[in-house]
């Protein structure tokens, strides 16, 4: 049997935060990774070198999570300040998607820079924590248990129940799938056109702490951050672990994975983001 490339070979140790990093994400090209914490700070990296290119305050308390535009031109950030876990631009940077800690989402407009926002879909019954989106649908995952996915154009709302709080969700590179992971330290595979459970990933630790999950770019693995501070690799069909190692001293908050690369960055509670290369 064949060895399977993960990246969990540590290239960098990017540090600066003063407290724990609650989000890490590449940019839309992987060049480029912004990372956000309690220290209310976001800063910039470049990942690949290991280097801190600009530090941004603007919040009065912890900040959650930060998107970066297509383009790179324009940054959007939330956090404890108005109690919003995620943040995501459209993909064409002129609306921005928050959720939030009122059990509701709400769409901005980036053209106007209205402080009203244009659109309030409350229909979830607690914290809606993550965000995706897609060119004609916004997906949210809630502590109410469910992921709701609403098209914009047509006005309909498609609630899938896992029955456990959702507290990430991100979609495989195809947009077929949504992977959520759920406070029963268990990742849950869902096929977005017939709303069926196609597998379930276990083997980390996950019941009180917001921890990401993604797909790797080629869709062939699942990648995710365990409390006790290691990563788990999943084949994403058998769900059988190629791979766990100790990434970091406590909580990994947030895994993110490049775009091309088998390359991926970490965060802690632990106050630094890693890099990791196959």
């Amino acid at each position: 049997m064949t060895a399977v490339q993960v990246p969990k070979q540590k290239v960098h140790v990017l540090e600066g935060h003063a407290g724990a990093v609650l989000a890490a994400r590449f940019n839309s090209n992987g060049e480029y990774a912004l990372s956000c914490g309690k220290d209310r700070t976001i800063r910039l990296w470049n990942p690949h070198r290991g280097i801190h290119i600009k530090t941004y305050k603007a919040h009065g308390r912890e900040v959650r999570d930060v998107h970066v535009t297509q383009d790179n031109s324009k940054l959007c950030s939330c956090g404890g300040d108005r109690q919003v876990n995620a943040v995501k631009f459209n993909e064409y940077a002129s609306v921005v998607v928050s959720a939030g800690y009122d059990k509701s989402l709400r769409v901005w407009d980036c053209r106007s820079r209205s402080t009203e926002p244009i659109q309030i879909i409350d229909t979830f019954l607690d914290s809606v924590m993550s965000i995706c989106l897609t060119k004609t649908e916004i997906i949210a995952g809630s502590v109410d248990g469910t992921v709701r996915t609403f098209d914009i154009r047509i006005g309909r709302e498609i609630s899938d129940n896992f029955g456990q709080p959702v507290n990430c969700i991100s979609l495989s590179n195809d947009g077929n799938c949504i992977l959520a992971s759920c406070l029963d330290s268990t990742l849950r595979l869902l096929d977005r056109s017939s709303g069926e459970l196609l597998q379930e990933y276990k083997g980390h630790i996950c019941k009180s702490f917001k921890t990401d999950c993604c797909l790797t770019n080629s869709d062939a693995h699942v990648a995710g951050g365990s409390e006790d501070g290691y990563i788990y690799f999943w084949d994403l069909v058998d769900a059988s672990v190629v791979s766990s190692f100790r990434a970091h001293d406590l909580v990994v908050t947030s895994v993110s994975y490049h775009p091309k690369e088998s390359c991926m960055i970490t965060s802690s509670v632990d106050s630094t983001v890693r890099v990791w290369k196959a």
